[in-house]
């Protein structure tokens, strides 16, 4: 971590003191190029029985209780004399007076001083450049040596202190960092600065995320692993393969059995599995190793268990839930009801200076009977309009007794699935959150950051499926007075909400564009930033 912490120490505490870690094209190729010393090979003689021919040794584990160091060295050259250790390094040599970078000079001195305290003769090292296939010498000296010994004590220090450091400024070293998007270098240095008022801003992080949800509802059928394939067989035959590098989350509803091996496999790649019953509601969910962000968390629980923080984050999503809600009345009605324009304008404004949470719960409440008291004007599709079985007339659900109803209630319970996957994602406890209090088995967290995507995200997905005649009467199983999708009627839906997740849509304060699947994560993210203090407020998710 010597290097890390050279390179950026921020990095070094994002991956050695929270557990953070993503891979990117260049940390794969890395790796692909240390596959040779990866692997163990030879033996290390000690330093008084070196042979009298030249041998190697690869990736040899060797640690120092004097200079509190611990190495995997990648290559080591037994001579007669001495020891020589080499690091590969995937890049090209930099076009420096000294050879090499800084942090590669640094991780090598610290290997040459591991081999020094075990008795070895050890005056040089050298780095393998694999990117120009050339070796450069870096001699042991006493200026290094001094460097390497204050920056292993400036490490422990930064490791004990508890305190994330601050981001790099406008620097080279971002847009290829690997941790870019968890770190939110401008984003963090932006929205202390500007106090929230955004502006230009870099976009490091990838517009879409690459891989995706995976959904399987054919009830009967087997999820099995191949290789780095993820195989979905019906008795045997197999329908489907999909990359295992390609998949966020893997969806089954209902009767879908997954192999021990696959659900390993999963559960190594961090790919969370979310099971839903047949008729798609959201039960629960199987992970990997908890995430090691401990220090989020327990910045979460101090936060919830203070009345006053949590009230002011909890205004924040009201209020932005409820203009959220206002601007999606506006867009989608054909003439709009200035009454009610202006009455969810007066509740975002109270709900901004309330005093207390149960005020808040009201206001939140009457908002929401406003809001859906007009969510049927905002319906074109005529069999809607028409028809006494489907016209929407309030919010119902347990069971929902419309087809509107069925809609919401089923776009709200992937919104749901999707926060609580990024929650884990981040290293939050989705089970406590800030303005919905706990209660056994409700994700208080998730809904929470619910509130100001669920017009945007879920009721426009509803209203898209609806408009669009993409969900028809056919679509729908009525019985006794409840109303649920079919088979058909699901998949259909399920192709409109993911088709909105991918949508692109402006960050309303960093300024770029990202799809709203990813606008998830950066919340999540920044709520993270909000917590440690690094930034000085929650920036809500506010549409124009």
């Amino acid at each position: 971590m010597l290097n890390e912490f050279t390179y950026c120490r921020r990095l070094f505490y994002l991956e050695w003191v929270q557990g953070e870690f993503a891979e990117s094209a260049d940390t794969l190729e890395g790796r692909f190029k240390h596959r040779r010393v990866d692997r163990e090979r030879g033996d290390l003689p000690d330093h008084d029985d070196l042979p009298p021919e030249i041998v190697q040794a690869r990736s040899v584990l060797i640690s120092s209780e004097k200079y509190r160091l611990i190495a995997r060295i990648d290559l080591l050259e037994i001579e007669p004399e001495r020891v020589v250790p080499v690091d590969y390094k995937r890049g090209s040599m930099p076009d420096l007076p000294e050879g090499a970078w800084e942090p590669d000079r640094v991780q090598l001195c610290a290997q040459a001083l591991i081999l020094q305290d075990h008795g070895y003769r050890c005056d040089h090292g050298i780095i393998y450049y694999a990117g120009s296939k050339k070796r450069t010498m870096v001699p042991i000296e006493d200026e290094l040596i001094e460097r390497t010994l204050a920056l292993r004590d400036e490490l422990i220090e930064t490791a004990l202190g508890g305190s994330i450091p601050e981001p790099l400024k406008d620097s080279p070293k971002c847009p290829r960092c690997s941790l870019v998007g968890i770190c939110l270098p401008d984003e963090t240095n932006l929205l202390f600065e500007k106090d929230m008022k955004g502006g230009e801003n870099r976009r490091l992080i990838p517009a879409r995320q690459d891989a995706l949800p995976v959904y399987i509802q054919e009830q009967g059928v087997s999820v099995g692993k191949k290789g780095d394939l993820l195989t979905i067989r019906r008795k045997g035959k197999i329908l489907k393969e999909v990359r295992l590098m390609d998949i966020s989350q893997l969806c089954v509803f209902g009767n879908i059995q997954i192999s021990t091996q696959a659900l390993r496999e999963l559960n190594t790649r961090n790919i969370p599995v979310c099971y839903f019953s047949y008729g798609g509601w959201f039960y629960g969910y199987n992970t990997g190793m908890t995430h090691k962000n401990i220090e989020l968390r327990i910045r979460q629980f101090r936060v919830a268990a203070n009345q006053e923080q949590s009230l002011d984050l909890a205004r924040i999503f009201v209020n932005t839930k409820i203009r959220n809600c206002r601007t999606f009345y506006r867009r989608n009605h054909p003439s709009p009801d200035k009454k009610t324009v202006d009455e969810l304008y007066r509740l975002s404004t109270r709900a901004r200076h309330v005093k207390s949470s149960d005020i808040l719960l009201g206001i939140e409440g009457a908002a929401a009977k406003v809001y859906f008291s007009k969510f049927a004007e905002l319906v074109k599709a005529e069999e809607y309009k028409k028809d006494v079985s489907f016209i929407f007339k309030t919010r119902n659900r347990r069971p929902p007794r419309d087809p509107i109803n069925a809609l919401l209630s089923y776009a709200y319970s992937l919104l749901n699935k999707d926060l609580m996957v990024t929650l884990l994602a981040v290293g939050f406890d989705p089970y406590l959150g800030f303005y919905h209090r706990p209660r056994y088995g409700r994700p208080a967290l998730a809904l929470d950051l619910m509130e100001e995507f669920r017009p945007i995200i879920a009721d426009s997905v509803v209203l898209t499926a609806i408009n669009n005649n993409e969900i028809t009467r056919e679509n729908f199983i009525f019985r006794a007075g409840s109303v649920a999708l079919d088979g058909e009627g699901r998949k259909k839906f399920l192709a409109t909400y993911e088709r909105r997740m991918d949508t692109l849509v402006t960050h309303p304060v960093l300024g770029y564009s990202i799809s709203y699947r990813r606008v998830l994560e950066l919340q999540a993210r920044l709520l993270g930033r909000y917590l440690n203090g690094e930034i000085k407020t929650y920036p809500a998710f506010l549409v124009r």
